[in-house]
């Protein structure tokens, strides 16, 4: 048996709480019978065990597993590696299903539809997320030949996964979560960007237009372009491209959705073209995925691998987590009990991973450097390019030890003449919503949230929790007070503050601080080096227009992003903050903060589950209680 560790696991108040009500199993009465300390140890024993299959039989091979399960272990004690929440939840628990993230096929008939809505009520039962293109449906007022009858659409029938979903309990800790997705394309394109108008629709799918590259060029010439009945392949109507992509935007202002998928760009970089075309992503988005495929993630805190004098990251250190985390997720693949049989045989054909970063708000405090600056970016780009090199050489080496992924030959790293590597796909780049708050670091590549903020919790106590590194500086200047917390609180940005000396405000940049256009760089920053796409949100202040959301959109594309997801402030009746947010939008490329204002619509939001006031946590797609755990994210 492994000894105990020599060092305590760093848990926050906030990531106990999110244990004991999500993570930690119970006994019939609903009372926690493990230790979060216990929790690590039964995943890092559950994936480990899959080393056996790969070691040499005897005393040496056996050793050599228990070695890999104590480092497994001293990543997750150290929370500088956490695994997507399906696997801390269900490794060594009857579901056994570890996945995170999951596509399902929709066809045109009434029988495959319908076995698509009982895949996904199977799949959300155990804790993991679906995507859907919608895309194959016959458009709205089709003739469907074998009845005589008229075809209803596929909005109509995204109602009806929608449904469907209100009915799960994901393993009994989340709600089910869904993207859906329909071609730029299909004749019922308007109607479905116009979905989610009505705030009461679709409340379990996040939803994004499949937008191709001949939109794209008709958006820049000015042009039209044609719909097609997926039927027939025939043209039913041409649309002004141009007017389309304001509707997007102009619907994405006023509720944050539609996103954008740029589905050509994802298929040009599809690595297994020969086994399938890729027609939708996961809920979160930054995971592109075929037909029935599934995907295991995990993320590297590196706000705790930044060197002690803040000179940078340490970088042997990184590379060892990358190197840990991709053996790590190969052995999640083989440990899983998949709930479909056509999931297992494309996922392990596959053998996809994503493991990215989180916490890389803090880093760059640590560093002090702000978010919004050239510098910043630098780090982000030599930051995501070391991971993906590290990723890359240990699926090599793994590949070496175990064999490439089944479906290698073929593949598009095949024909680039490169080395075969274990995994189709090693990085993404998740908005980690609840691991992030067990790790107690900021979310994804997201900046910072809130500098300080009240947090309601169940027996009605006001708590004002503040960032430890903002905490500790203030302490070191001699600046900290109770009352300038509280008013930080009210604010949730520190820029524009008297009271805090000009650097800090530069150094704890906000997501509301900071103009649309350096997150768009930021993301693109990372996605240039990333083999699956990067979750992450535009923050935009509640004055900001139609035309700077479309000017966002038009952004993301001229930077070579996958996708873009757009938020504007107070723009969702749900929205998690307790805090105000700036008013006025900066100039694009402008780093000064905007005069923050307080936002009564923005306080005092509920957790859908709990009923709690949600404190501020908006990371990247996600919404997070950070009272209960509840979290639309995976």
């Amino acid at each position: 048996m492994l000894a105990q560790a020599a060092f305590p696991t760093p848990w926050t108040a906030n990531a106990r709480t999110v244990l004991e009500r999500r993570y930690l199993r119970r006994d019939p009465s609903g009372r926690p019978v493990e230790t979060p300390e216990e929790l690590l140890r039964r995943v890092a024993r559950v994936i480990a065990a899959s080393e056996a299959r790969y070691q040499a039989a005897g005393e040496n091979g056996g050793a050599r597993a228990q070695e890999i399960e104590a480092a497994f272990l001293d990543a997750l004690f150290r929370l500088e590696l956490l695994p997507n929440s399906p696997t801390l939840m269900n490794a060594g628990r009857e579901l056994g299903q570890l996945s995170a993230c999951f596509v399902l096929p929709v066809g045109d008939s009434m029988p495959e539809i319908f076995d698509a809505v009982k895949w996904a009520a199977v799949i959300q039962q155990t804790g993991g997320g679906t995507g859907f293109s919608f895309s194959r449906l016959r458009p709205a007022g089709d003739q469907v030949a074998s009845t005589q009858g008229i075809a209803s659409g596929p909005v109509s029938f995204i109602e009806v996964f929608n449904t469907a979903t209100d009915a799960i309990r994901q393993g009994g800790v989340r709600r089910g979560a869904n993207m859906g997705i329909l071609r730029v394309d299909h004749p019922d394109i308007l109607e479905f960007i116009s979905a989610k108008d009505d705030p009461r629709r679709l409340r379990n799918f996040n939803v994004s237009v499949a937008v191709t590259d001949e939109f794209m060029r008709a958006v820049k010439d000015g042009g039209d372009y044609a719909l097609r009945n997926p039927r027939s392949g025939a043209e039913v109507r041409r649309l002004e491209a141009r007017r389309v992509w304001a509707l997007i935007a102009k619907l994405a202002w006023k509720s944050g959705e539609p996103g954008v998928i740029f589905i050509d760009r994802i298929n040009a970089a599809n690595p297994t073209p020969q086994v399938g075309e890729m027609e939708s992503t996961n809920p979160c988005g930054e995971l592109p995925l075929l037909p029935f495929e599934s995907c295991n993630l995990a993320s590297i805190d590196v706000g705790k691998l930044v060197r002690p004098d803040g000179s940078g990251f340490d970088w042997e250190r990184l590379a060892a987590r990358v190197r840990l985390g991709v053996r790590f997720l190969d052995d999640v693949i083989d440990a899983n009990r998949y709930p479909l049989q056509q999931i297992e045989a494309i996922t392990h054909g596959n053998r996809k991973i994503g493991l990215g970063v989180m916490g890389f708000a803090d880093a760059l405090v640590r560093m002090e450097v702000p978010y919004d600056s050239e510098r910043a970016l630098v780090i982000g780009d030599e930051l995501a390019a070391f991971v993906q090199a590290e990723a890359d050489d240990a699926s090599v080496a793994l590949a070496r030890e175990r064999g490439p992924f089944p479906n290698w030959k073929g593949s598009r790293w095949e024909r680039q003449g490169r080395a075969p590597m274990r995994n189709a796909t090693t990085t993404s780049i998740a908005p980690t919503g609840t691991i992030s708050i067990l790790a107690g670091c900021s979310g994804g590549i997201e900046p910072l949230y809130a500098i300080s903020f009240v947090r309601q919790v169940l027996d009605g106590a006001r708590l004002v929790e503040v960032h430890p590194l903002f905490v500790e500086r203030a302490k070191k200047g001699g600046w900290y007070s109770g009352a300038l917390m509280e008013r930080i609180a009210e604010r949730g940005s520190v820029r524009g503050l008297d009271e805090v000396p000009a650097d800090a405000q530069r150094i704890f940049a906000t997501a509301y601080d900071i103009a649309p256009s350096w997150h768009l760089r930021m993301q693109a920053a990372f996605q240039r080096h990333i083999h699956n796409a990067v979750s992450k949100t535009i923050n935009f202040p509640r004055a900001a227009t139609v035309e700077d959301v479309q000017g966002a959109y038009d952004q993301a594309w001229q930077l070579g992003c996958k996708g873009v997801t757009v938020y504007r402030d107070g723009s969702r009746s749900e929205q998690v903050l307790s805090f105000g947010a700036p008013s006025a939008l900066p100039e694009r490329g402008d780093t000064a903060a905007a005069s923050p204002d307080s936002h009564p619509d923005s306080r005092g939001a509920k957790c859908p589950e709990c009923g709690v006031p949600m404190g501020p946590s908006h990371q990247g797609a996600c919404a997070v209680c950070l009272e209960c755990g509840y979290s639309r994210c995976l």
